[in-house]
């Protein structure tokens, strides 16, 4: 039998794959890492299984994370947004992935894109711990927190230290499979 990190459940095949395929892995794709930024804020308060459950429909619904066309969103698409019962239905979340979308073309211009921006803080290198249990791994870091108030001064929402740790798991930057997960100290490369 395969072990898996103790947060997955393991009735769930999209949850599986995404523990198995993408947690942990190093990701340079745009589009994704712009994609996880804001699914990550819209698990605020939720679980991260209810966003991932949602996640072709938020593709659907965000035009597939192109940030040209969400930061020209209007009135009518946020009122469109809001009665999607395939999204989570939050004004304040909706409005802020539009206003990430912005903030990210703002970053994209300055910086060349979260790629180069997020793995600046590590050199390139994922940061790879060894976590005996689940319960040892933090809920932020000093990375996140530093990560956390440049995208806050930036203008992105819902981005709160502990937000951005789960995303920097999420997107691989920091690889936090515990020592006896079947994923824990293989190399990954992703896209």
């Amino acid at each position: 039998m395969t072990t898996r990190c103790g947060w997955v459940n393991l009735n769930n095949a999209l949850y599986v794959q995404y523990h198995d395929d993408e947690w942990g892995v190093p990701c340079h794709d745009e589009t994704r890492l712009f994609e996880m930024l804001n699914l990550e804020g819209a698990q605020a308060g939720l679980s991260w299984e209810t966003v991932l459950n949602k996640r072709e429909n938020y593709r659907a619904a965000f035009d597939n994370w192109d940030p040209e066309k969400i930061a020209q969103y209007d009135e009518r698409k946020v009122a469109r947004l809001l009665a999607d019962p395939g999204i989570v239905r939050n004004r304040l979340k909706v409005a802020a992935t539009i206003g990430n979308a912005r903030a990210y073309l703002k970053l994209r211009e300055e910086v060349g894109g979260l790629d180069p921006y997020l793995w600046g803080f590590v050199d390139g290198e994922p940061i790879r711990n060894r976590w005996q249990a689940l319960i040892d791994c933090p809920a932020k870091t000093p990375l996140s927190d530093a990560i956390s108030k440049d995208l806050s001064r930036r203008g992105f929402k819902f981005v709160g230290s502990t937000i951005i740790y789960a995303y920097l798991q999420g997107i691989g930057v920091i690889d936090d499979h515990v020592l006896d997960c079947h994923r824990h100290g293989r190399q990954h490369i992703g896209g």
